[in-house]
């Protein structure tokens, strides 16, 4: 269902043209850096460059954007995306490695600050039009039915922004396969950059600032300070941290794995990849119509069909039996990741939201970092097979981690509720919308 607000169609909008696009850039430079390499060393060096540097700096980028609260600062960010993935394309173009690894440090931490700051807005945004929807028709439930429907209202922003998301994870990899089969990675990457104009434009006028007043590193400590006084999200946090670096593992393997494996070209590369994306977009969709149950149930489920997807990419023999496991692991994608990304949301206030979602960036940065250095050590030593049964076997396990987490319990913070993560002049539990 599309947001009624302009603003968030907007937002919208703007992140689902940069999804798709950002998938042009992902086939493109993994496909060019294999064959220039041939190496699953350098192909999974390549994404341990986009999580190292982001995962450290992206929050400090967005306390920084969010102090400084401009508007056109998003803008900015996307229109920066831009430039360094024309930077790319000359560097693929003409090959260096080294120059590849630090232009892709730089755009991913622009990028992760760029869409903890999207999914804050949207956030906000769908508190506003909670807010305005009370003022006009006031209701005699009060605050707590106030903060239950401002919980659910982000929920369903939520969960549009991640059926964007995970239907350009179905398109955007086919597409992007395509792309570089007939016209080159560097136009790819071209066309990967132009997208990042465009959500530039859509960008103008939003403004990034959250409630409050403080220095950059106070607003980091106001984060940190929620971390620790709420012991639930710290272990949502360590748990979904592993289960990316079991689930990443896979992803420098991918390569390797259509080509050398299972014996297909570029474009099964894409189909592959899209596939999951298939399932991904199909599990998204489950997840909207789903927006009233219980976040455990879908967290540990889609963790499952994440484990027995890489179980089928084990043991199947041809690239049409890989892409049916794929849907399977797709689908588990789609309805585990905006469980979770609704569960940090609903134990944050939104004055943090920014700010937890640069946390959220940066463990998904980091974390398949490790989880791509784990997977090409694998596929080296041993081979890609190996790699995808370790991984299935980890991830199904860690499906009992997240039956243990209990968070069908959970409920949202309330206005006023006690909570340590202060700044000079705020009311952190707040869920009002900033400016």
């Amino acid at each position: 269902m599309l947001p009624k607000s302009s603003r968030l169609r907007r937002i919208l909008l703007a992140y689902t043209v940069n999804e798709l696009g950002t998938w042009f850039g992902y086939v493109a430079l993994a496909l060019g850096v294999y064959d220039h390499t041939h190496s699953a060393f350098a192909t999974a060096g390549l994404f341990i460059a986009r999580g190292l540097l982001p995962a450290l700096l992206a929050p400090l980028l967005v306390a920084r954007v969010e102090r400084i609260g401009r508007r056109g600062l998003l803008a900015g960010l996307y229109a920066i995306e831009a430039l360094l993935t024309l930077a790319l394309a000359a560097l693929l173009w003409h090959f260096s490695f080294a120059g590849v690894l630090i232009f892709v440090a730089i755009d991913g931490t622009v990028a992760v600050a760029a869409t903890a700051l999207v999914r804050a807005s949207a956030a906000r945004a769908a508190a506003a039009d909670v807010g305005a929807n009370s003022a006009t028709e006031p209701s005699q439930s009060g605050s707590e039915s106030m903060v239950q429907g401002t919980a659910e209202a982000q929920r369903q922003a939520n969960a549009a922004l991640n059926v964007a998301f995970m239907v350009s994870l179905w398109l955007g990899p086919a597409i992007g396969g395509v792309l570089v089969h007939w016209v080159g990675g560097p136009i790819a990457l071209v066309l990967d950059a132009v997208t990042f104009l465009v959500c530039a434009l859509l960008m103008l006028g939003l403004r990034t600032q959250a409630e409050g007043e403080g220095s950059t590193l106070s607003r980091l400590r106001a984060a940190w300070q929620h971390l620790q006084a709420v012991p639930a999200l710290r272990v949502l946090l360590v748990t979904e941290a592993i289960a990316v670096i079991v689930f990443a593992s896979v992803e420098p393997v991918e390569v390797v794995y259509v080509k050398s494996s299972l014996h297909a070209n570029d474009l099964g590369f894409g189909l592959l990849v899209a596939a999951w994306g298939f399932g991904a977009a199909l599990g998204a969709i489950a997840f909207s119509r789903s927006v009233h149950r219980p976040l455990g149930p879908m967290l540990a489920g889609g963790a499952l069909l994440v484990g027995v997807a890489y179980l089928g990419f084990a043991v199947a023999p041809a690239l049409a039996l890989a892409c049916m496991a794929a849907v399977i692991g797709g689908a588990g994608n789609g309805i585990q990741w905006p469980s979770f990304i609704s569960a940090v949301q609903q134990l944050t206030p939104a004055v943090l939201h920014g700010r937890l979602m640069s946390v959220i960036g940066s463990l998904n940065a980091l974390c398949p970092a490790l989880g791509f250095a784990l997977g090409g050590t694998l596929a080296a030593l041993a081979s890609p097979r190996v790699a995808m049964l370790f991984a299935g076997l980890v991830a199904a396990c860690a499906t009992v981690a997240f039956m243990r987490l209990r968070l069908g319990d959970m409920q949202p913070l309330a206005a006023g509720q006690p909570d340590t993560a202060t700044e000079p002049g705020l009311l952190s539990t707040s869920r009002q919308p900033a400016g």
